[in-house]
């Protein structure tokens, strides 16, 4: 299975969320699965990367090429595959397109904003892939409180909740990944 992880970039961030990202990284790999991610070298982008890697992972990564030409991020370079894209909505869409499911680990606007992204797509029905939301440490206890306050005076539809897995648990993230993908398929396959 690929594995689309959204995730920060920011060379700056605690080491405890470097660690777990790795670690789900090489966990994905361990259990066979391959990554597609933005190609940023920093941040929980890099440190899943490098889990894959050490896992035995493919990788496959795609970035804007105005990254590389303004060194707005540092690219990872031991991908297997490397894409350059003219645009972030191209970046976007590839990754979509060869993803079979989502995590989606702390992160800042960019992340938030591929987040909703995938999440509007699914409730629009042009998206029918497994979204798991990596709550490590409770980074997205706020996001999942405005999103009930939102439910509770309804901006949102309830419907939204059921559309993405939340866990607080990298281990729990891939599994969890596994076990809806798997049932997607089985779905597919009775409609078929």
């Amino acid at each position: 299975m690929n594995i689309c992880v959204f995730g920060a970039s920011s060379p700056t961030i605690d080491k405890t969320y470097i660690d777990a990202v790795e670690n789900l990284g090489e966990f994905m790999a361990s259990r066979g699965h391959d990554l597609v991610f933005g190609a940023g070298g920093n941040g929980l982008m890099g440190s899943v990367a490098r889990g894959v890697r050490r896992g035995g992972g493919k990788i496959l990564g795609v970035i804007p090429e105005f990254f590389r030409e303004n060194s707005i991020e540092a690219v990872y370079s031991d991908c297997d595959e490397l894409i350059f894209t003219e645009t972030m909505r191209e970046r976007k869409a590839i990754m979509e397109d060869r993803a079979d499911s989502f995590i989606v680990v702390p992160g800042g606007i960019g992340t938030y904003e591929e987040l909703y992204e995938i999440l509007t797509l699914k409730q629009l029905g042009q998206l029918d892939k497994t979204i798991v939301i990596l709550n490590f440490d409770g980074f997205y206890n706020d996001m999942l409180a405005a999103l009930d306050g939102a439910i509770e005076k309804n901006f949102v539809t309830r419907k939204c909740r059921s559309l993405f897995i939340c866990v607080n648990d990298w281990r729990e993230a891939v599994l969890a990944a596994e076990e809806e993908c798997a049932a997607v398929t089985v779905s597919e396959l009775k409609k078929g």
